[in-house]
């Protein structure tokens, strides 16, 4: 995982130091003021490297709302799925965001799909996963037609859930249109934003608003803190894969309901279990708690689904059918757990079925199809027999432990040197960049800002990224590198 920060990324509040002690990041800055760099510039990377898990943003609402629209407006790209018509699905729920210099995720709802309890049913069940996983909630209604039904039935759940919520009022596209938003006041949710998604129109407003609602840091605190509780673990997985088998198994009793339809989970099945004389929360696994079966979009809500259990996790047991291909939608899992900066364990369920041809094919397939996550601990198992599971915790605590380790600043400049010195950066355009020096700024997952003379290619952070794991492990978890380049003195704006 790597980015450019661009000058004037960081915020105006107070710089946080990220994992750098006082004296470290003192020594650091006066570095950094050697080699020719802008101490705000320096102060800023660091700053937003430094960051834990950001806060999540879920926006929910009735169908044809404009739900999408807004993301799209909210990201500033087009990435939701937009579309004249209820039912559109979506391979990704969760975006990144920036306002005002603060970065956040955008869980979106946009898809539904009509079953058979029901159009307020299945909006319901998007709105809880999405509500889950949020630190706050856009709300939008269609300030066109005004509060209906199943916009009530939204703000119950709202109100029940006791999560922050920014009134949306949308398709506001002029002056006439803000009386129709007033109306919206009724719904005792506090002042309705006019907006216009479309046009952009007073969603600077509305995005104010919801910073004001959002935390600087998630309300969750990590187990390994002294207040955190037990670590917990998001399973998850395609469905019918086996979570809910595996589960019941690594708890010893049928704590959720196993059944071979995909559907969506009702109840969070939030479990704790202890394993290897440790007490461990299982969150929002996906067994069958009440049948709730849909004709059409199961993978749609189980994406939702997983979206809400990684953000409340810290790390990810991935489980994959050993007996079937890799799909398209384990690697859309997997790289779900990635960008969501969690510890990764792969677990292969039904390795007991297997005979010696299909062990053969499926480690090809894991090399090619799955090499983006080779650094994440393996264990094959089997949820029906039991087998292996014993091999689950020392996997899970593995990547833990790579999760939160934390390079001192010294030591890393001196691989950063050695590295350097041993294999160069390509030179292009008759010009050699070079990693001047550099910091792990945070950890959970580790996160490292480089600075640099010149820009650094794509190719060339990957080789970084893989001589770090060989030289400091971190095993089972993402890393996160960020470079910032030197600008030429003088080149900075006055």
């Amino acid at each position: 995982m790597n980015d450019d920060i661009q000058p004037g990324d960081s915020a105006e509040h107070e710089y946080d130091h990220g994992a750098l002690g006082d004296a470290e990041y003192a020594e650091f800055m006066e570095l950094a003021a050697e080699e020719g760099f802008d101490i705000e510039d320096v102060e800023g990377a660091i700053e937003a490297a430094g960051h834990g898990p950001l806060p999540v943003l879920a926006v929910v609402g009735r169908p044809n709302v404009g739900k999408s629209t807004l993301v799209n407006r909210i990201i500033g790209r087009r990435e939701a799925v937009v579309e004249d018509k209820p039912g559109v699905t979506r391979d990704r729920v969760t975006y990144e965001a920036e306002w005002a210099g603060r970065r956040f995720k955008v869980v979106d709802t946009g898809g539904w799909e009509q079953d058979v309890l029901g159009i307020d049913a299945s909006v319901a069940a998007q709105a809880e996963y999405a509500i889950e996983a949020a630190d706050a909630v856009v709300f939008v209604v269609d300030a066109k037609v005004g509060a209906t039904d199943t916009d009530e039935a939204v703000v119950r759940l709202l109100r029940k859930a006791g999560k922050p919520v920014v009134l949306a009022a949308n398709k506001v596209d002029g002056p006439s249109g803000e009386a129709d938003a007033a109306y919206l006041w009724n719904l005792g949710l506090g002042e309705p934003h006019p907006v216009s998604a479309l046009h952009g129109r007073g969603t600077g407003d509305m995005l104010d608003a919801v910073l004001e609602a959002l935390p600087t840091a998630p309300a969750q605190t990590f187990g390994g803190t002294g207040i955190g509780g037990p670590r917990r673990i998001a399973l998850i997985g395609r469905p019918n894969v086996g979570k809910s088998s595996l589960l019941n198994k690594v708890a010893g009793e049928e704590r959720v309901v196993v059944n071979e339809l995909a559907g969506t989970t009702r109840d969070p099945v939030d479990e704790m279990i202890e394993l290897g004389g440790v007490t461990w929360k299982f969150v929002d696994t996906a067994g069958i708690r009440k049948r709730v079966h849909l004709q059409q979009g199961a993978d749609y809500y189980a994406s939702l689904r997983t979206a809400a259990a990684v953000e409340k996790a810290e790390v990810a047991v991935i489980l994959l059918d050993a007996s079937e291909n890799i799909s398209v939608q384990d690697q859309r899992i997997v790289t779900m757990a990635v960008e969501a900066g969690r510890a990764v364990v792969l677990a292969y369920n039904k390795w007991d079925t297997l005979d010696e041809e299909r062990r053969y094919y499926l480690e090809r397939e894991i090399e090619t199809e799955l090499g983006q996550v080779a650094w994440a601990p393996r264990v094959n198992v089997s949820a029906r027999t039991g087998r292996h599971m014993e091999k689950l915790v020392p996997a899970i605590e593995t990547a833990l432990a790579g999760w939160e380790t934390r390079v001192p600043t010294g030591r890393l400049n001196a691989f950063l040197g050695e590295l350097v010195s041993a294999h160069p950066h390509p030179v292009r355009g008759g010009k050699q960049p070079r990693i001047l020096f550099g910091t792990q700024a945070g950890t959970k997952p580790p996160r490292f800002v480089l600075f640099a003379s010149g820009f650094i290619e794509a190719g060339y952070r990957r080789f970084i990224e893989r001589r770090l794991r060989e030289e400091f492990g971190f095993e089972g978890t993402p890393i996160h590198i960020s470079v910032r380049v030197r600008e030429k003195r003088g080149a900075k704006k006055k």
